[in-house]
This record gives structure tokens, sequence and C-alpha cells, in this order.
């Protein structure tokens, strides 16, 4: 078993320490909110530290879930950040999806202190989190991953290397990329069912047998007709994954209009006051007109 940080305790990381606890692992927690962290260690045991930099003092792996580039950043390389504590030999799986650039930066600090860094992005919403069902995309050195791999499998469904170090953060783009368009598809499928007259529940069941099927159908369909949305991948956190998916596409010449266009949609939504609701919350914009 291993010594790891956990540096991140929000929607995904919270439960995924816990996980790393369950599969026997040493783990320390470090979370801005020291409240959290407190909660984190009465439910599961292990220590709270009151930086990342304490939190990461001899780990053999320190894991990171944060908002964005910048908090990733600072994090990792401020003033109390993780690149502080970690000795050389050492290994950051860095799980917050962020810019490909970023996760390039951080690797050449780590590289200059001896210590491996991993981009692993995740895929699965709070609920893949939850039950220890993930899907990870990787970016980095193969030695490195081969190193990491048994500790992300603790709560990983499917883990994989896609080359290096920056392909893990443009994987989860592409993942976005499609969830963007399906959401949306779905969105204006549901819509036009309930304007034609038709039992929408019933034709999600037919076509689920069909090429329409996706997770998207199978897993947010009812939701969507019953206008609930206060649960799942949030659509400020979606803008958020776009915005980066779309500066990414202006740098290396990729045409994205169906994404730019979701992107817009999503800005609606927040408009709305819906900037907490699920990404399905697609469909409460073609409806507002009802």
């Amino acid at each position: 078993m291993a010594s790891v940080a956990f540096v991140g305790l929000g929607v995904m990381g919270y439960p995924m320490a816990g996980h790393l606890a369950r599969a026997g692992h040493e783990v320390t927690v470090y979370n801005r909110t020291a409240e959290k962290a407190a909660q984190w260690v009465a439910e599961h045991g292990g220590r709270a530290c009151a930086t990342p930099a304490e939190a990461a003092l001899d780990q053999d792996f320190i894991l990171v879930c944060v908002g964005n580039d910048q908090d990733l950043m600072e994090v990792i390389s401020g003033p109390e950040g993780v690149l502080g504590g970690a000795r050389s030999g050492a290994v950051i799986v860095d799980h917050t999806t962020a810019s490909a650039d970023v996760a390039r930066r951080i690797a050449q600090l780590a590289q200059q202190q001896g210590v491996g860094f991993l981009d692993a992005p995740v895929s699965g919403g709070q609920a893949g989190a939850e039950h220890g069902q993930l899907t990870i995309m990787v970016g980095g050195e193969e030695a490195v991953f081969d190193l990491a791999r048994p500790v992300i499998n603790s709560y990983a469904r499917m883990t994989r290397l896609m080359g290096p170090v920056g392909n893990g953060q443009l994987t989860k783009m592409v993942n976005q990329i499609c969830i963007a368009g399906l959401v949306q598809g779905l969105a204006e499928a549901l819509h036009f069912a309930q304007r034609a007259g038709l039992d929408a529940e019933s034709a999600m069941s037919v076509i689920s047998k069909g090429a329409a099927q996706s997770w998207q159908l199978e897993n947010r369909h009812k939701t969507m007709l019953a206008g609930e949305f206060d649960f799942g991948f949030a659509v400020d956190w979606m803008r958020k994954d776009l915005a980066i998916v779309l500066d990414e596409a202006r740098n290396n010449g990729a045409q994205l209009p169906v994404t730019a266009l979701v992107d817009q949609f999503y800005a609606d939504v927040q408009q709305m006051g819906g900037g907490r609701w699920d990404t399905s919350s697609l469909i409460a914009r073609l409806n507002r007109g009802k």
C-alpha cells in the first residue's frame, strides 16, 4: 500500500479520496475549506494538513482535483504548494480538468525537482466518483503511469495512457465536445417529441435500443422530462471546460461550430439562473417559451 496525499475534496475529490482509504492506502488530505477536510478524516481516518506542501511531505503520490488552471498552479507551485513539500521520486497525479498548456508547465516544474507528473482528467461525474467507476485519460511517461496506475485504479473503471503530458487533457476535451453535442441533440429530441404529441418517455425507450442509444439518453431523459436539474455536472463547470476546448481549437485550427453554438446555449441557461443546474438543463432553454 502507498502513502497518498489528496488535495481538493470537492464533489469529485471527496469520494475519490474515500476509495483510496478503503483500498488500504495511507491517506493525507488537504482542502481549502478546512472543515471539509476534518469531516473527511472523521469519516475515513487518515489526517488533514493545513497546506498542500505539508500534505505532500514524504508522500509516494500526491493526487490533485481542483477547479481550474489558476487553482491548479496555486496548489502545485504557489508559496505553500505541493512542490514545496514533494520529495524526489514522488508522483503528482492531476485529476483537474485544465488546459494542456498548464499540464506541460507543471510537468516541467515537477521534473526540475525529480518529481513525476501525470495529467489525468476524469469522466463519469459525481456518481462515477462515488461508485469508483470513473474513466481516466492520462498523459505522461509510461514508467510514471505504471507506478501510479494501481493507486488510480482504486476509483477507476477505465484508465488509459494517451501519450505524453497534455494528452490526457486533450482527450478530456474530446470527451466534452461529444457530450455537448449529445446533450443538445437529446434536448431537441425530447422537445420535439413533446411538441409532436408523442409519449416522449416511450419514444426514448424505443430509440434507446437502436443507433440513438447513449449514456446521456439512458441516464438523463427522465429527469430532463421532469425538469429536474439539481444534480450532476453543473453548467458553470461545463462552460469552464468548453472555454478550454475552444481556446485549444483556436490554437490547433480545429473547427468546432456545434461546440461553440452549444457553449452559447449554456450561456443562455446561465442567464436563466441555471449556472448550478446539471448540463442536461439545455432542454429548459428550449421549453422556456411553452
